[in-house]
């Protein structure tokens, strides 16, 4: 009977400790799982670039109701071009009849010169005002595109890190069901099992609050593309650094527009002295007064003596001076605006390089270790939980340097106005990548 009791005792002990053994093998290849998964979120999509999603994402963009309206004022400007190089002045037909002894019946036709060259004036004005628009389209679009890849990247950005949460919180729970099995032989104690039952509720926290970010970034994203499933992956490693020369280019779009405004100024003061000025009227008439048969010439002139459109022109004159001085601003603004990004790109390319490093290194095999060492009672609770934490920082902090850096790319070449121009250089390449079957194209357009 005794020996009985002494075997099964034994028996059930070697079961427990089977079954701990068995759940700490559990949570270390959990606590691998989630490592993994998160190295693979440093990796993904890095080297695709833009071929596997860029040519769908063109072509959802060019379909958005906005995109259409640019197109119809792209069409419109082409109109006003065509109407502006109609003749400005009509002939003129009159006839007139008075009855008298003899009757007398009047035929006149006048037409009005454009000795000022109105039509003209107009003419280019259209035309300069066409091409402001297109420049202000292709700002507008660069705009828009780096909202929409902006929407796009934190989304991805989001969901790696809801993922990366969801994981950490399962491997917490793991932690916990470990602590309970190492309370009940006396491994662990009562407070320590409630130090990881904290860390536990602190995990779903942060998981529910990544939850509701990754659904505010899929509600950002079904705004600007009308709708949130959108092929994307990761480009940093296709992120160029343009060549950054001493002076502004003034055939950027985000310059071009107040460059062409500072001509349109000038081509209204050429317009204001062609409305104002004085332009004659010839006219041709036939008239016959009984049995006799008359022609005349006649030829009129508007005479500008009590108003010779002095202040007009003078108002124009000023309108030129304020849209110098609002292209310099614009200027000055685009220039700060290129010198940050100058300043900042590199820099966040090299912590960020330097990041992946140390976390590729050491972050596995910090993490393995972990578990081992806090099961084998060489840490205590405190310390693997702290050092839990410090991990988990360390990967959400390479999610933030990576959002940083397609911020910072995306805000420069959309404000420049330079990034639709570099996504359509992509395109070619991209066919001529899948063609091929090469890898990464790393190679970066010219400014």
């Amino acid at each position: 009977m005794k020996k009985t009791i002494i075997a099964s005792l034994l028996l059930a002990c070697l079961t427990g400790v089977a079954t701990s053994v068995q759940a700490v093998n559990l949570d270390l290849v959990a606590a691998d799982s989630t490592l993994n998964s998160s190295e693979a979120w440093l990796t993904q999509g890095n080297q695709t670039g833009f071929k596997t999603w860029l040519p769908d994402l063109m072509q959802t963009f060019n379909a958005l109701p906005e995109v259409a309206a640019q197109e119809a004022r792209r069409t419109q400007a082409e109109f006003s071009i065509r109407a502006a190089d109609q003749a400005i002045y009509n002939p003129e037909l009159g006839v007139s009849y008075q009855n008298a002894t003899d009757d007398t019946y009047t035929l006149d036709i006048s037409q009005t010169l454009d000795w000022g060259d109105k039509r003209g004036a107009a003419t280019r004005i259209a035309q300069l005002q066409a091409e402001m628009l297109l420049a202000d389209i292709t700002l507008e679009r660069s705009q828009m595109l780096a909202s929409v890849i902006q929407a796009l990247v934190e989304q991805s950005q989001s969901r790696k890190a809801l993922d990366f949460q969801r994981r950490q919180l399962a491997s917490s729970k793991r932690s916990l069901d470990i602590a309970r099995q190492q309370l009940q032989v006396g491994d662990l104690s009562s407070v320590a099992l409630q130090l990881i039952q904290l860390d536990v509720a602190s995990r779903a926290a942060e998981y529910a609050m990544a939850e509701q970010d990754s659904i505010t970034a899929d509600t950002n994203v079904l705004m600007l593309l009308g709708e949130s499933e959108t092929a994307f992956s990761g480009f940093i490693g296709s992120l160029s650094l343009p060549s950054m020369s001493r002076q502004i280019d003034p055939e950027l779009p985000a310059l071009k527009s107040a460059y062409q405004a500072v001509m349109l100024t000038k081509l209204n003061a050429e317009q204001v002295k062609a409305d104002t000025s004085a332009d004659p009227t010839i006219s041709l008439s036939a008239e016959r007064e009984g049995e006799e048969n008359k022609v005349g010439i006649g030829l009129s002139i508007p005479l500008q003596i009590r108003n010779n459109y002095s202040d007009t022109l003078a108002v124009a004159s000023q309108e030129i001076a304020i849209a110098e001085q609002t292209y310099l601003a614009q200027e000055r603004v685009l220039r700060q605006q290129q010198k940050k990004f100058y300043l900042s790109m590199p820099r966040l390319t090299e912590r960020y390089q330097e990041w992946r490093e140390l976390v590729l290194n050491s972050g596995h095999e910090a993490a393995s270790g972990l578990a081992q060492q806090w099961r084998a009672g060489d840490i205590n609770t405190s310390v693997y939980l702290q050092s839990q934490r410090q991990l988990s920082s360390s990967y959400l902090v390479g999610l933030s340097l990576e959002t940083a850096l397609y911020t910072s790319w995306l805000d420069w070449m959309g404000a420049s106005g330079q990034l639709e121009a570099y996504l359509n250089a992509q395109l070619p390449r991209l066919s001529k990548t899948n063609h091929s079957g090469s890898g990464q194209n790393t190679s970066s357009a010219k400014y």
